[in-house]
């Protein structure tokens, strides 16, 4: 585990999270298309190794828990309800792992699609599922909650978290067709209230592309004096359909839709810039794109370049040997 705590990394400069996990696994063919559940964590824990030690490799700073979806409810949809604990630890010991001393580990909640508006059982049944997961994940050093289209879910995720863990909390809104959660909250309301209620690091994360996601960006910065996370995905929208599970390519013809990684490393350059302390990718955000991240944030140890001439790849050290070579 990482020595120093995610907010005094934070205190100190731009984190980089990592990319995202259950699309690019369903790409690989390990996941199905749809569901996009976590049992994989235990059915191919290998490949979640591959991908969380790709990430590792690229710069990035952090590993999330693939623990996406990863409630009972929603593993109960296919065929895994009694897993929850297996899945959710598994998944906790494989990023530890591959952390080791160098990386923080984050834990991961995210919607239930089970919580409702001023009803009392759905509360107590997502805190529940909350809390089974948490006791799950033991050890991590911070937690995310991610993917909330309703202000109020993410409220109680907050509280579970603080409630159960004490551990930092990062929560991000997600949103669709406008800045405006299923529930009524603006993009700026959310900030504000997750703010109030305590949450260490707020922001946006999955459904927009960097160009859809900026002007929630802008809204949550002018919001809070905090720290601001924002996380996109790689796939590109339109201003007709902004969120990529909308487009007529979601879930399972994708492929022709994604940005290419120079256009990520430019949000990431952006985002710095409008003052996002926390960045990272989402769907569709693969090892390459977080290279490119790193890159734009000094936090890439070392810039390979193709040399059309040699046909190799070689590090800027060599790069300058080489010509100087054949100057």
């Amino acid at each position: 585990m990482g020595t120093k705590s995610i907010l005094e990394r934070l205190s100190e400069g731009i984190v980089l999270g990592d990319g995202g996990y259950i699309v690019e696994l369903e790409q690989r063919g390990y996941v199905v298309a749809g569901a996009f559940t976590p049992e994989i964590a235990i059915t191919h824990p290998e490949a979640v190794r591959e991908l969380h030690n790709e990430m590792k490799l690229v710069g990035c700073e952090v590993l999330q828990v693939m623990a996406f979806y990863g409630s009972r409810e929603k593993l109960e949809t296919v065929g895994y309800g009694d897993m929850v604990y297996e899945i959710n630890s598994a998944a906790t010991r494989i990023a530890q792992e591959v952390a080791g001393d160098d990386m923080l580990v984050a834990g991961d909640l995210s919607t239930t699609w089970m919580w409702e508006p001023d009803d009392n059982n759905s509360e107590k049944l997502v805190a529940d599922m909350f809390d089974e997961q948490l006791e799950a994940q033991a050890g991590v050093d911070f937690v995310i909650g991610e993917l909330f289209f309703r202000l109020g879910e993410a409220l109680l995720c907050l509280d579970r978290i603080k409630e159960k863990t004490g551990l930092p909390a990062m929560i991000t809104m997600s949103f669709r067709e406008n800045n405006i959660t299923e529930d009524g909250f603006t993009a700026a309301e959310c900030a504000k209230r997750l703010h109030e209620a305590g949450a260490d690091i707020i922001g946006l994360n999955c459904m927009n592309d960097p160009q859809r996601m900026y002007p929630h960006i802008r809204e949550m910065r002018d919001a809070f004096d905090g720290y601001l996370a924002a996380q996109p995905v790689a796939f590109r929208c339109t201003d007709d359909i902004p969120f990529f599970t909308g487009l007529p390519s979601f879930p399972d013809k994708l492929e022709p839709t994604q940005h290419t990684r120079y256009e990520l490393g430019n949000f990431a350059a952006k985002a710095k810039d409008m003052g996002v302390n926390y960045i990272g990718g989402c769907c569709g955000n693969k090892a390459t794109h977080m290279r490119e991240m790193a890159k734009a944030l000094g936090k890439h140890k070392e810039t390979f370049h193709w040399n059309r001439r040699a046909g190799i790849s070689m590090s800027e050290t060599e790069r300058n040997k080489h010509v100087s070579d054949i100057a």
